[in-house]
C-alpha cells in the first residue's frame, strides 16, 4: 500500500468516525413571559416584526408576541366577535376579511373588512364586501397591493360552500370577480409563491352524509396567465382548518382536523412547486387546527388553535421551527 493510499484510507476512516453533522428540524415549545388567551378559529399575522393573535370564537382580545423579548401583551379587543379567517398584513396593518361572527352552527359572514393598526392599538371598519359574495372560512391574501378571497362557505356550517375567487382594489375601492377555483371547499388555507396562489386542504362542510368531506386537490392560480391548474399530487393527509405558509421556497401545510381521528393533526407536509411532489416535514409537538402559522425572520411560528376535532380544548401554546 503506497503512501497516497494510506493517507486516503486514514481520511476515509476519520470521515466515518466524524461525519458532518446534519441538524434535523424540530419544533420547539416556546416558554414566553405570560401566555395568550386560549382560542381557536383565530388568525395570526406579522406586523412591524411582531406577531398578533386576532379573533377566535367568543370575545378574544388581540395579543401581541414580541420575539425579541419573548413576551405576550394584550391589545385592543376587536369591535365584534370574528372567527374563521386568515389574517392579512398590508402596509403595517392587519386586515380581516372573509370571516364569520356568531355562534355555531349558523354563523354569519361579516359584511365589512376590519383593520387593526398595531402602532395605534386601534380598530376601524373598512370597506364593505359585496352582499352577494359574503362568506366565511375563506382563504385570504394580498398580491401587488390588492386583496383576494378564495372559496369559503356562505351560511355558517350549514350550507353554501363555494369556489368563488374575488379581488379587491383598495385604491379604487372596487371588487372584481375572478374565475372560480377548480374545487369547491371551505376551511382551507392559502399561500402565495412566485406569482402563484396555492389553495391547500379544506373540506365541503355541510355534506355530513359523506364519509370523508376533505378536499385533497391542490389548486394553483397563475396571476401571469389568469388560469387555474390542479397539481398532479394531492395533499397526502386530508384535513381542514390547517395552516399554510411559504418556507424555503416550498409550501408547508401544518395541522388541521379531520373525521379520521379525534386529536387534531400533527402532520406537516411540504409541497415542492418545482417537482409537484410532497415531502414529510417535522410533526408539530401539539396537534392543532383553526389557527394560522406565520413565517418571521427565518422561523415558522404557530400558536393557539384547538387540540381536538371540533371546538376544544382551546390552546394557548406557541411552537417555533427554525431553518
Amino acid at each position: 500500500m503506497n503512501k497516497a493510499t494510506i493517507i486516503a484510507f486514514i481520511a476515509l476512516c476519520s470521515g466515518l468516525q466524524n461525519p458532518s453533522p446534519v441538524r434535523a428540524q424540530t419544533w420547539v415549545a416556546a416558554e414566553p413571559i405570560g401566555l395568550p388567551t386560549s382560542r381557536h378559529e383565530n388568525g395570526m399575522a406579522e406586523a412591524n416584526g411582531k406577531l398578533y393573535l386576532v379573533g377566535g370564537r367568543g370575545e378574544r382580545p388581540v395579543e401581541e408576541y414580541d420575539p425579541k423579548k419573548d413576551t405576550w401583551t394584550a391589545k385592543a379587543a376587536p369591535p365584534l366577535e370574528m372567527h374563521h379567517f386568515q389574517a392579512v398584513t398590508h402596509n403595517r396593518e392587519i386586515y380581516i376579511l372573509g370571516a364569520f361572527t356568531g355562534p355555531f352552527v349558523a354563523e354569519k359572514p361579516i359584511p365589512h373588512i376590519y383593520i387593526f393598526n398595531p402602532e395605534r392599538n386601534e380598530w376601524r371598519q373598512g370597506p364593505a364586501i359585496p352582499q352577494d359574495r359574503l362568506r366565511g372560512a375563506a382563504g385570504a391574501f394580498t398580491y401587488n397591493d390588492k386583496f383576494y378571497l378564495v372559496c369559503g362557505i356562505q351560511n355558517g356550517h350549514n350550507s353554501g360552500h363555494i369556489a368563488w375567487f374575488d379581488e379587491f382594489d383598495p385604491k379604487t375601492n372596487t371588487w372584481k370577480q375572478l374565475p372560480d377555483a377548480p374545487h369547491v371547499r371551505d376551511h382551507a388555507s392559502v399561500a402565495l409563491l412566485d406569482g402563484k396562489l396555492y389553495v391547500m386542504g379544506g373540506r365541503r362542510t355541510p355534506e355530513r352524509h359523506l364519509k370523508n368531506r376533505g378536499v385533497g386537490e391542490v389548486d394553483i392560480y397563475d396571476f401571469k396567465t389568469g388560469k387555474w391548474t390542479t397539481a398532479a399530487s394531492p395533499l397526502p393527509t386530508l384535513r381542514a382548518g390547517n395552516s399554510t405558509v411559504v418556507f424555503g421556497k416550498k409550501i408547508w401545510v401544518l395541522g388541521g382536523e379531520s373525521e379520521t381521528q379525534v386529536p387534531a393533526h400533527r402532520e406537516v407536509e411540504i409541497f415542492n412547486p418545482r417537482t409537484q411532489q410532497w415531502e414529510k416535514g417535522p410533526s408539530l409537538l401539539q396537534g392543532r387546527h383553526g389557527t394560522q402559522a406565520v413565517v418571521l425572520n427565518g422561523k415558522i411560528y404557530i400558536a393557539a388553535g384547538s387540540g381536538e376535532r371540533g371546538g376544544g380544548p382551546e390552546l394557548n401554546t406557541l411552537e417555533i421551527l427554525a431553518k
